[in-house]
C-alpha cells in the first residue's frame, strides 16, 4: 500500500505538466499581431483600422511598433490616430504606378508607421489606430508586415505570409481581407487562404483542450487501477 502515494503523486505531476504545456502553447498560437477588423469590402473609404500588438515577453516590455504598409496596392489618405505615450512617424513613398481617384491622381502613399516612445507591459496589448480614405479594390487582401522592437533590444519580425493548406508560419505578419460587395465566392476563397492563422490558433486551442481532458482522464485510470491494488491487498 506504500506504493500507491508515490504512484499518485506521479501521475498528478504528469498531468499537471501536460496540462501546463499544451495551455501554454495554445496561448502562445494565438498572440499574434492582428488587423481589426478582419475584413473590408473592396475600395472602401473613411474607415479605420485597427492593429493590435501583444507582448509575449514575461519580463520585458514592447518599446517600438514599425508597420510596413503595402505601396503595390497602396492604402491612400493614412491619417495615424494620436496614442497615449507614444509618438509616430510616418513615412511617405512615391509610387511606381500612380492612383487615379475621384480627387485626382495621387503619386505618393503611406509606406511605413513606427511608434515609439510608450511601452507594453509584460502579458498586455495596445491597439494602434490608423484612418484611411480609399482602400484599394484590384487585390484580395493586404499584408501589414510588423516588426515589434522590445526593451532588450530583442525584435520579432511578423513577416511571414500563410499559405493555402500550409501550416501556419510561426510570425504570420497581420493580413485585412478586401472582399466583393456581395459576399461572392470571391470572398470566401481569401477567407479560407488569408486566414490560415485564424484556424491554426483554433485548432491549436482545441488541441490544448484535447490533451488536457486525456491526462485528466489518464489521472483517473491510475488512481483506480492503484485502488484496485490496494483493495485486492486488504482482501
Amino acid at each position: 500500500m506504500s506504493c500507491a502515494p508515490t504512484v499518485l503523486r506521479r501521475a498528478g505531476a504528469v498531468t499537471v505538466l501536460a496540462a501546463a504545456g499544451v495551455l501554454a502553447a495554445a496561448g502562445a498560437a494565438s498572440a499574434h499581431v492582428t488587423v481589426h477588423p478582419e475584413s473590408y469590402a473592396k475600395g472602401a473609404t473613411d474607415g479605420v483600422l485597427s492593429f493590435r500588438v501583444p507582448d509575449e515577453d514575461d519580463s520585458v516590455s514592447t518599446t517600438k511598433v514599425q508597420l510596413f504598409l503595402p505601396t503595390d496596392h497602396p492604402v491612400l489618405g493614412v491619417l495615424v490616430s494620436p496614442h497615449d505615450g507614444w509618438s509616430a512617424k510616418v513615412t511617405d513613398t512615391k509610387l511606381r504606378t500612380p492612383v487615379k481617384t475621384d480627387d485626382g491622381t495621387t503619386t505618393d502613399a503611406v509606406s511605413e508607421i513606427t511608434w515609439t516612445g510608450g511601452a507594453i507591459g509584460p502579458g498586455h496589448y495596445e491597439d494602434f489606430d490608423v484612418a484611411f480614405g480609399q482602400l484599394p479594390d484590384n487585390t484580395a487582401q493586404l499584408t501589414f508586415k510588423t516588426l515589434q522592437t522590445y526593451s532588450d533590444g530583442k525584435v520579432v519580425r511578423w513577416i511571414e505570409e500563410a499559405e493555402q493548406g500550409a501550416p501556419e508560419p510561426e510570425n504570420p505578419a497581420p493580413v485585412l481581407r478586401l472582399t466583393a460587395g456581395d459576399g461572392t465566392a470571391e470572398a470566401a476563397t481569401v477567407r479560407s487562404g488569408s486566414t490560415a492563422a485564424s484556424a491554426s490558433d483554433s485548432t491549436a486551442r482545441g488541441l490544448g483542450i484535447a490533451g488536457l481532458v486525456v491526462g485528466v482522464l489518464g489521472l483517473a485510470a491510475a488512481v483506480f487501477a492503484v485502488a484496485r491494488r490496494g483493495t485486492a491487498a486488504s482482501a
